[in-house]
């Protein structure tokens, strides 16, 4: 198991980036939760197997059709097990 916390940046607000974050984790089975950040970012926690989490940050690199994503900050981190789920925080 590993976990990835991600920051998002570039047009990922107003553009449907949690909701695609969610359906995408669901596919990929990963767990943990997605939020809008006050600087316009995206923050995520991904927990899962190493291949599944590395597939979901591929996936926030495309991001929904209308986001234009400009960077993505990945830092891993220890596995909590905390996450049962994957949730839209807020």
């Amino acid at each position: 198991m590993k976990s990835a916390h991600v920051f998002i940046k570039g047009r990922v607000q107003g553009v449907g980036f949690r909701h695609f974050t969610r359906v995408n984790s669901r596919k990929v089975g990963v767990n943990g939760w997605v939020k809008n950040l006050p600087d316009g970012r995206v923050e995520a926690v991904f927990e899962g197997a190493e291949e599944d989490v590395e597939t979901m940050i591929e996936r926030c690199k495309e991001g929904p059709r209308s986001a234009r994503v400009r960077d993505i900050d990945v830092e891993w981190e220890e596995t909590s097990g905390e996450f049962d789920s994957f949730q839209v925080t807020y």
